[in-house]
């Protein structure tokens, strides 16, 4: 449902309240001129731009986080939790969450249903999604720097697709003994990534790794991407001291059968939407934001503020290396070098392809495997 058909199910009440916030002038007696006077400035994009630049950053976040939903309808349950995990890496107490939606309500942006069953429920105008994502993307647009094409960059098309029939072809044709806590021997281990088209050292001893996937403790990032992969999706399986493949992971093998990169894309929203729950919303800012060589760094500077750490993960690593990395390895992303601004990185068509129309709701989310914390 759009802005105008809320305010027309919106009593007086509200859209006298709707009316002031926007500063607007008519009679406030007459349900009609206070549609029409609200219309007619939330229309104009110096009156919605100003809204926007006014907003304190824990209300971006929240707003960023509706804007992403598919659904029509929210809990009040829902709002507040959205509310309280937009306020992180502020000073002082966190504001009232209750009160956060509540502004949003005064500006018109979020309305409760008109059914008796949608009574208790708060929607979001969907006309209203598009104009804020445009307004927003303008805003960050201005801070970003741009860059020439680079003589030298990394594109990785489709190689995440190969070595997943890299790995099943591995464990097929040798005996992948396992230690007597599910991990790979340091042999088998070495000679795997030495088959894999992007090099990755073995993951660290001692480090802090949990969050992002049920490998990720044992395996560098893009391998352990890669087996959790195969493990959700029945093409391989561990077995008490071994791992072997399924039946469907010899088919995949004896048939030369490659995966979908678009399956593989979904793949990790799940996997890395429990530690970054705003991870959808941040990909589609990039993809939006980097369609022409931009630097890392100006990207970071106006992405950061919207990414909620994670334990020993600061927005800045998750950017980088869970977002930007990742995004690299699936064939979404080309990474360049300017000799005087550093990183670059910019969209690829393939990209653009794949993420187009992948929407992956939050009942989706891999559940977190952070088992054996080092702290309670």
């Amino acid at each position: 449902m759009n802005l105008a058909d809320m305010l027309c199910y919106a009593d007086i009440q509200q859209l006298s309240s709707i009316a002031n916030a926007y500063d607007c002038k008519c009679n406030g007696h007459s349900k009609n001129d206070l549609i029409q006077s609200i219309l007619s400035q939330v229309n104009r994009r110096d009156v919605f731009e100003r809204e926007l630049g006014a907003m304190p950053t824990e209300h971006i976040r929240f707003l960023n986080s509706l804007v992403f939903e598919q659904r029509d309808l929210f809990s009040l349950e829902e709002l507040v939790a959205r509310a309280q995990l937009s306020h992180f890496g502020q000073t002082g107490e966190p504001g009232n969450p209750r009160e956060m939606i509540a502004s949003f309500k005064r500006r018109g942006w979020l309305f409760n249903g008109y059914s008796q069953t949608t009574k208790y429920l708060f929607q979001f105008p969907q006309d209203l999604k598009k104009r804020f994502t445009d307004t927003m993307a303008r805003s960050f647009g201005r801070d970003l720097v741009y860059a020439d094409d680079p003589d030298v960059y990394r594109d990785e098309h489709t190689l995440i697709v190969d070595d997943v029939y890299q790995l099943l072809h591995y464990i097929y044709h040798n005996e992948v003994v396992l230690t007597s806590d599910g991990a790979l021997y340091k042999r088998h281990l070495q000679q795997l990534l030495d088959r894999l088209s992007v090099k990755e050292q073995p993951a660290p001893k001692g480090g802090w790794r949990f969050g992002y996937g049920r490998k990720y403790r044992d395996l560098p990032d893009r391998l352990s991407f890669l087996y959790d992969y195969c493990y959700f999706h029945d093409l391989l399986e561990e077995r008490p001291g071994v791992l072997q493949l399924t039946d469907k992971g010899k088919q995949t093998v004896l048939e030369g059968r490659r995966e979908n990169l678009a399956q593989l894309y979904r793949f990790w929203l799940k996997l890395y939407k429990g530690p970054i729950p705003n991870l959808q919303s941040l990909v589609f800012w990039i993809g939006k934001l980097a369609t022409d060589w931009v630097t890392v760094q100006s990207l970071a500077e106006v992405m950061c503020p919207l990414i909620r750490p994670f334990y020993y993960d600061t927005s800045e690593s998750i950017f980088e290396r869970r977002i930007l990395q990742m995004m690299t390895h699936l064939g979404l992303l080309r990474f360049g070098e300017d000799g005087e601004l550093g990183s670059t990185i910019r969209m690829t068509k393939l990209g653009e392809s794949v993420m187009e129309g992948t929407y992956v709701a939050d009942e989706e989310a891999i559940p977190l495997q952070i088992d054996n914390l080092p702290f309670p």
